[in-house]
Order: structure tokens, then sequence, then C-alpha cells
């Protein structure tokens, strides 16, 4: 019998609205894990090449792994995968919450949507029973409205809603899915896809719980971690939320500022997640079964910025691509454009960030108020921040040009505004600086769906957690600020061990090499526990998470994209004005090494930064070849 999955994946084929159910054997659930890979098998299978990302030939998969919904900290996270919108490359995003283990407990292990639906619909699971169910009563709504309505319609307001909102149905590239009105799959425009498919939202409610192996055993590593917890380095994470590293960024120079021209704010003060805690926090939250704690519940009850708690509040990234990009240093600004984002469903990090390359557009006189509506979109203008956050996700007047994302938008403007852009791949870069981490950059330039923070390990972990290190092979400690190959060695390997996570579908503020409350040899003991797999090992989890990597770039490679998308934006090869990091820049030609030296160790063609075919056969990954693996 399965332990920890249900062995059974939805299938839903909106075009002429039916559903399917798929009962894979558990060598499948085995060599994908779930989340990332898993729903890369899908999309790889289902999507033909030069697909449309808005069209209806693209698959969106919803995944949970086999670790979702079992009772302890970390493990309630579903991954979105599709072609994305934004790029145009791979998109893979994941999100916490109640969602995912509420829906692995309605009975499925994942939901692959196919077509387009010629109405709105959404989609009701519970205990194992699916169906199709009109939704234009929803659309045009703001998240939290559409909740309360299916809790009504459907009669009980313990049901767990993952919804596109108004920007995903007007193709905002960078749409986020939301669930509880405030859980993102945030970054590559996975909510754009939901809506280009006339898919509203997916309602769960379920008592279906898989068995677990060792639920005993469960149970004490959950314990464990319990009890380390206040004095562990994830406890700061609970008081003060991810906006607790603020000052940290600040104080070494890599605060993203007015468009990454500065890496330190002046106004860092009112961001950071102390003032948080002290002016404007309701309460903490948390996701199923987690002990952390770490998501924001703030309000405002008074002034211009009214902030209702059911939209959560801001986490550093937020704080950072709308408070120190665009100069602005008024917190309730701050998190009433993240309540926006929530409202609308829109990733915070490509909106804030998009709104900071117009600002930088603005005040070098390549845009003008003949451009922006009349809104002087200078640094430091909260209120025209927030206005344009409404209009983006309207797609009205400048707004429309902002929702196709600064890359984009850039292309169609012209005029010297493409120098200012800040992505890769087309997506915004986060608020985590290489200029103080190195191999942040190399693993921004590499990552297949565009830069991000959270796809490996940064710098100051391989010399802080030698002996968690030394768990994944890593002995060898490097200092932050160097790019040497021991260097790409940690950053690969750490890379695999995050993709792991990501196909495992377990929070990397819980479980991971470095600082987390679990480290890999607990990683892959709470995988023995659960599923039965007693000979799993940290090398079978390393190699999952390279098997995740792997199909990522194969399919940006059958859709022609490789090394010569690995690049950075020029403004990281700009010095940097004030504080520690003044006149500090990355340097183009050791990046460009770093990058050979990674494609080799990945086992890809250096010179087109694509899988091998022998290192696809290495992972079984040989059916890849059917759909064109780019070798």
């Amino acid at each position: 019998m399965p332990y920890g999955y249900h062995g059974k994946i939805l299938h839903v084929h909106l075009d002429d609205l039916t559903l399917e159910v798929e009962t894979p054997p558990e060598a499948f659930y085995r060599t994908y894990g779930g989340g990332s890979a898993l729903g890369m098998y899908y999309v790889l299978r289902h999507t033909p090449p030069g697909a449309d990302p808005l069209g209806p030939e693209n698959t969106l998969a919803l995944a949970l792994s086999v670790l979702t919904g079992a009772p302890i900290s970390g493990q309630s996270r579903i991954t979105a995968v599709a072609r994305s919108p934004l790029t145009g490359a791979i998109g893979d995003s994941q999100a916490g919450g109640v969602f995912p283990a509420e829906l692995k407990f309605a009975g499925f292990d994942a939901v692959i949507v196919h077509g387009r639906a010629p109405e709105p619909v959404y989609l009701w699971v519970h205990d194992g029973e699916a169906e199709l169910r009109p939704a234009a009563h929803l659309m045009g709504r703001p998240t939290a409205e559409v909740e309360d309505i299916l809790f009504g319609e459907l009669g009980d307001r313990r049901i767990q809603v993952l919804q596109t909102g108004l920007a995903g149905e007007n193709a905002v590239r960078f749409a986020a899915l939301i669930n509880m009105a405030n859980r993102a799959n945030g970054r590559t425009g996975m909510g754009a896809v939901m809506g280009s498919k006339n898919l509203k939202a997916i309602a769960v409610r379920g008592k279906l719980r898989p068995v677990l192996y060792d639920g005993k055993g469960l149970n004490q590593l959950a314990r464990h971690g319990a009890q380390i917890f206040p004095e562990s380095e994830c406890r700061p994470l609970g008081e003060l939320g991810t906006a607790e590293i603020v000052e940290g960024q600040q104080d070494v120079g890599g605060l993203p500022t007015r468009n990454w021209a500065s890496g330190v704010f002046e106004g860092w003060r009112a961001l950071d997640g102390k003032t948080m805690a002290r002016e404007i926090l309701k309460e903490r939250d948390t996701c199923y079964a987690c002990t952390i704690r770490c998501k924001r519940v703030v309000e405002v009850t008074d002034g211009p910025y009214r902030v209702d708690p059911r939209y959560g509040g801001p986490e550093y990234e937020t704080v950072a691509t709308f408070g120190s990009y665009c100069g602005v240093d008024d917190l309730r600004a701050v998190a009433y454009a993240n309540q926006l984002c929530g409202m609308y469903g829109m990733d915070t990090i490509s909106c804030g960030a998009t709104i900071a390359w117009a600002m930088d557009c603005f005040e070098h006189g390549l845009l003008t108020t003949e451009d922006t509506d009349g809104l002087g979109l200078r640094f430091g203008n909260a209120d025209a921040m927030v206005q344009m956050v409404e209009k983006i996700a309207r797609r009205e007047g400048f707004g429309d040009l902002l929702a196709e994302g600064s890359a984009r938008a850039a292309e169609i403007i012209g005029r010297g505004t493409e120098e200012l852009v800040v992505a890769v791949k087309k997506q915004e870069v986060p608020a985590h600086m290489p200029q103080v981490k190195q191999s942040v950059g190399l693993i921004y330039a590499v990552n297949p769906f565009g830069a991000d923070h959270q796809s490996h390990e940064h710098d100051p972990g391989y010399e802080d957690y030698p002996e968690r290190m030394a768990q994944i092979g890593l002995t060898d400690p490097q200092p932050p600020l160097v790019l040497n190959e021991e260097k790409v060695r940690f950053a690969l390997t750490t890379q695999y061990v995050y993709s792991a996570l990501d196909s495992l579908d377990l929070c990397q503020f819980v479980y991971g090499p470095a600082w987390q409350l679990y480290d890999t040899e607990q990683i892959v003991e709470a995988v023995r526990l659960v599923t039965g797999w007693e000979d799993f090992t940290v090398e079978e989890l390393l190699k999952l998470g390279q098997r995740r990597l792997n199909l990522l770039r194969a399919y940006n490679a059958r859709e022609g994209i490789g090394r010569e998308d690995d690049r950075l934006p020029k403004k990281l090869y700009q010095a940097l004005t004030g504080g520690p990091t003044d006149g500090v820049k990355l340097d183009e030609v050791e990046i460009e090494q770093a990058k050979e030296m990674y494609y080799r160790m990945a086992g890809w063609d250096p010179a087109t930064g694509r899988p091998t075919r022998e290192t696809l056969e290495s992972l079984g990954l040989g059916w890849v070849a059917e759909v064109g693996e780019g070798a």
C-alpha cells in the first residue's frame, strides 16, 4: 500500500469539462517525489513545443509531494509549474498555507490542468470526488470575497481555496496564485496561466489523510523540532518574520535601494521587522502543522493606507521591493501595496521591482508624466507607488504597460530604458545582492526560471555551518566574496538540495543544508518515516534535486533557451554607491568563468548550457528525448 500519498493524479480537461484520475505506480513517486519534478513530468509530456504561455495548450501542473499533509512542520506546500508568460521559459513557483495539506486530505496528489474552459469555472475537490462548477459570479472580485462566496456556496468555512485574482484574469504577466487570501505562488506568472484557462479557483476539503509508514517515529521527529526551535536560528523568523533580516542586509550594504543603485537605504528602520512588530503587527499566523509561525498578520485602522489583516502582511522581499527599491520608507504604504497584491493576485517582487524600474526611468528623464498618467513616479513617492499597483492589476493606463514586467515594457518603450532593467530571463531580481554574496549572482544567471533567491544556499552558509555542509560532501568552506571552483561546487550542490526540497514541497525555512530547523540527514529521515522507503539516502535526495533541475533545463532547451539567456543585467556590473558596498560591482569575466565551471559540473554542454543526453540518461530521464531534450 502507498504511504504518505494516495497514488491519484487528477487531470482536468477544460476544453470539454471532463475529469479523469490517473494512478501512477510507487516507482513514479520515488523517482519524482512530487512538487516541481512531478509537475515537470506532465508539463514536458503534455505541453507541445512552442506553446503560447497564455494559450490552452500550456499545461498547468499543481503538485503536492509524498510528505504533504504529514503532521510535522514545513510540509504544507504546493508547486505550480507551466510555461511562464513573464519569461517565456519554464515557470515554477511554491506556496504554503493550509491549502496544500487540505488538497492532500481531499484525496489527490496533484491536479493537472489542460486546455481552456469555454466559460469561467471553478473546481470543487472533496473526499476523493471532483466536479467543475460555473464561476462567472466570482470574476473580478477580491480574493477574500471569492473565498467568502465559496464558503457560503459550499457550506463550510473550513474549505481551502486556491485562486487567480483580477490580475490573472487580466493576464498580468506576473500574476500570482493566491490561497488563504495571503499565501502566494508568486513568481513566474502562474496566476496568469490559470486565468487564461478560465479556471477561476480550486476549492478543497477532505478527511482522507494518507497512512504514514512510521507515525510514531515521525511524531518524535516533529517533537524534536518543536523542542529545539526556541534556541534555533529559525526563532527570529517566528518573532519578526522574514523582515528581521532588513537590518543585517543594511549593515553589509546588501539592501537593494533605488532600483539597485545602492546597497543601503537611509529609511531602512521604518521597514525593519522590529518596526513592523511594534507598529502594525496584529498576530502571527502559520501554515498547517508548523511550529515556526513566521507569517505576519498586520492591521492599519487609520490614515490613507488602511490594511485588513485578512490579507496577511509583507515579507522581506516585499518591504524591499515596494520599500527600498522604490525609495519608500512608509511601512503602511508598503503593507497596503502588499494587500493590493493579495487582493488582486500579483507577485510582490516583480510588481515592486517593475515600479522601481519605472521610477528610475522617470528620474533619468526617460519617462515623463505624459507616459505615467500624470503621476510623478519619483523615488520616495509612496502615493504614486500605491496607485501604480492598482493600475497594473487593472491594466489601466501606464499600468497596462507595466503589467508586462520591466523587461518587456523596456523593449516596448526603448529610449535607453533597457539599461535600467534588473531582471534575468525577463524576471525581476529579488532582494538579495550578489555583490555581497558571490554565488548568488551565478545562480541568478543559470536558474532555469529566472533570478530566484531560494534556489540554493547563500554564501555565508558554507563557512558558518561546516558540519552540516559535510553531510552533502562539502568540506572546504569558502568565504562569501570568492567565486572559485569550490564555491561553484557549493552553489551547485546546495542547488540540488533546494531543488529536492521543491520536489518534496518542503519549506526552506524549516529544512535545508545550513541554518534550518532540520538538516539534510533529517530530511532523509522524514522521507523514510512517512513513505517506508527505508533505503532512501542523502545521495538519493541529491539525485532527486538533480533530476528536477535537469527537467527544468531540458524544457528550456527544447524552447531554444540556453547559455545565451544565462546572463545578468548590466546594472549588476555597475558600481554601487554608499555604505559598505560603495564602489562594489560584479566582475563579468569572473561570472562567465564560474558559469563555465558550473555547466561542466552539472553535466551540461558548456557551449550551450543544455543537459547532455548522457546526463539525462544517468538520471533516468531518457524519455525526455521523445519530447526533445536539447542535447
